[in-house]
């Protein structure tokens, strides 16, 4: 056992979870709370526990780095002159951040407080599954570097709506990037490297005002492993998402939506959750 409240093998679980449900349509939230309240997670401190959730992402984080680096350098060198195309696009991505980070600054301890369960997340994974299996997009065309302004503000809001645990930010952001006539590939990155900064932001922001509390409740090494789990994890889940959208469509994932929520439902029912 390690010296807070999580053994090793649970230390690994939450990293595979969060690995493997980030950056997929299905909301690694409403996972990560579900599955932590099966295992016992968080009956100590529920600011610890929130924040070693949270920064976990890094390690989905990191994937998704290691994956579009070569994006994120051309993103580098735009905010300093140096690419073009890299600072048209960093510029679609702050405009894109914003909208959920403002809401989220004013009204997130709010939203988390009322929200911030398995009901909620159960109602989110069933709504989200039945749009995607009643949802069909047109294909678009538009390329990343031919996307508009007004698209990322579209993008951007819709991502707000991901402030309901549950929602899923991928499957906001992705719905919202086909709608505004984005390619399925230029809409997998965006929503992608989207969700980079968002997560970057909120990782850090969290570990800022709860980190000590982090460590003391659950020393270094139970969040190193699960940030090393999700890191791997999420690699191997993005690439298979990418490989698998270049032919498929978004209703597997709308079909794991009702079962996943079909199974919280019936957990609730037991007094299990």
């Amino acid at each position: 056992m390690f010296s807070g409240l999580l053994s090793i093998p649970q230390a690994v679980l939450l990293g595979i979870v969060e690995g493997i449900t980030e950056f997929l349509p299905v909301s690694s939230t409403g996972h990560l709370l579900v599955v932590g309240e099966l295992i016992g997670f968080g009956s100590g401190s529920s600011s610890a526990a929130d924040t070693y959730s949270i920064a976990i992402q890094f390690g989905a984080i990191l994937a998704v780095l290691l994956l579009y680096r070569h994006r994120v350098w051309s993103a580098a060198r735009g905010l300093v002159g140096a690419d073009a195309d890299g600072r048209a696009f960093l510029i679609r991505l702050v405009v894109a951040f914003l909208p959920a980070a403002m809401i989220g600054v004013v009204a997130g301890d709010a939203m988390k407080s009322a929200l911030f369960g398995p009901v909620p997340v159960t109602i989110a994974w069933l709504v989200g599954g039945v749009v995607l299996l009643i949802w069909k997009p047109a294909v678009g065309t538009v390329a990343l570097h031919e996307m508009p302004i007004r698209a990322a503000v579209i993008i951007g809001c819709a991502q707000s709506l991901a402030l309901w645990p549950g929602v899923s930010r991928s499957l906001v952001t992705l719905i919202a990037a086909l709608a505004v006539g984005l390619s399925m590939s230029a809409a997998i990155e965006f929503s992608f490297l989207l969700g980079l900064v968002t997560l970057s932001s909120a990782t850090a922001l969290d570990l800022t005002k709860h980190g000590s509390e982090l460590v003391d409740q659950f020393g270094l090494l139970a969040p190193a492993i699960g940030l090393v789990c999700a890191f791997f994890t999420a690699v191997i889940a993005v690439k298979w998402m990418v490989g698998y959208l270049e032919s498929h469509s978004l209703r597997i994932f709308g079909w794991y939506r009702l079962a996943i929520g079909a199974v919280s439902v019936v957990l609730l029912a037991t007094n299990v959750l």
